[in-house]
């Protein structure tokens, strides 16, 4: 048996759950309840179920609870933005945890803040890296903080590249003639810009313009679990003439979504291979391709080298393509039927050229 615990935040750490089941889920203790297991607390700053950036960190903590023998607690902070610093202080202050597992820029900063006052706990950042310099928190320098960040340019160059192969071949069913392609942000902020930025180069580099790719953002407070402001944009860049959208905006992509499949034209999943993640058919078979950020492969390996003694406190790691840290999904049936193998081709030898550095790819940072 595996005990759930989940923990369900608002402002503050104020409903808790502790549920017996036979299945096992992230938010289990290893089979063998062996207290002297690490036990990992992951924040998340929205909630679970975003098919997405997440549930693939959630799925390398899980594995991580089967294969490594740790003990995971999972706290929902909701998506109400103003509670996360609050409600990862409280998570913190807590002493059922030998590990706080937190994600996204939005976050890194709150950690950096509160991780000095537990120096004998340990910190997981992914995705954004604290401040180790000490000038804007961590008085500490996070000397017991890991973060590791992904290169989204590299991964992203190649679904611009992609597209720009695609238009060019013109076999994309319903978009014949069509020679534009979008991006909804969720934010004008650098980490979103960077894929803005691999994208356009890709697409450019791939015989497309620069000037074909429309790029538009959500903003306010809910710009990352907005879905209806999504659908707007995204509607309104397909009106211009796009064949593809692609939303960079966490909750906010199902929108982008839906929009495509009402015009029988495509989308392209973020962080997960949304294909094989996104539960309705109509909306899956928009997705042409993911961009996927490797977050459950780079948890799961700072789970094995935190046991072997290994993993490097203080300090980021950034990994691309070439730590296969992210990846373009193309082992579904979708890539299958609308990327012709000439194409797929081509893509590849793009990813080899990115991956040995002689393609240079464009960043926001």
């Amino acid at each position: 048996m595996k005990r759930i615990r989940v923990l369900f935040a608002g402002a503050a750490l104020a409903v808790a759950a502790l549920v017996t089941a036979c299945s096992g889920t992230a938010t289990t203790a290893s089979d063998e309840n062996d207290s002297e297991a690490p036990r990992i607390k992951y924040v998340v700053n929205g909630t679970l179920g975003d098919k997405s950036f997440i549930d693939s960190a959630n799925r390398g903590l899980t594995q991580a609870v089967d294969e490594l023998g740790y003990e995971l607690k999972i706290v929902e902070l909701g998506l109400d933005e103003s509670g996360w610093e609050s409600g990862l202080a409280d998570a913190a202050a807590g002493d059922d945890y030998d590990i706080l597992v937190a994600g996204s820029y939005s976050m890194s900063d709150y950690v950096g803040r509160v991780a000095p006052d537990y120096p004998e706990k340990m910190f997981w950042v992914y995705d954004a890296p604290p401040d180790y310099t000490g000038e804007i928190g961590c008085s500490n320098k996070c000397e017991n903080v890991y973060s590791v960040t992904f290169k989204q340019n590299e991964g992203s160059y190649l679904v611009g590249y992609l597209m720009a192969e695609l238009i060019a071949d013109g076999q994309l069913p319903n978009a014949e003639g069509l020679s534009k392609v979008g991006v909804v942000g969720a934010q004008d902020i650098p980490v979103i810009n960077d894929f803005v930025a691999g994208f356009t180069g890709g697409f450019v580099d791939g015989g497309g313009s620069e000037s074909d790719v429309l790029v538009q953002y959500i903003g306010g407070d809910k710009a990352f679990n907005d879905p209806a402001r999504g659908k707007e944009i995204a509607s309104a860049i397909f009106d211009a003439g796009a064949a593809a959208v692609w939303g960079v905006a966490g909750g906010s992509g199902a929108g982008v979504m839906e929009a495509a499949a009402e015009r029988d034209l495509y989308s392209i999943g973020v962080d997960s291979d949304q294909y094989l993640t996104v539960a309705d058919e109509t909306l899956r078979d928009t997705i042409i391709t993911s961009m996927v950020k490797n977050v459950d492969a780079a948890l799961f390996r700072a789970a094995d080298l935190h046991l072997k003694g290994e993993l490097p406190y203080g300090e980021a790691e950034i990994i691309g393509i070439a730590e296969d840290g992210v990846v373009i999904a193309t082992e579904n049936e979708n890539f299958a039927r609308l990327v012709p193998a000439t194409v797929a081709e081509s893509v590849q030898a793009a990813l080899e050229s990115v991956k040995t550095g002689q393609t240079k790819v464009p960043t926001a940072f």
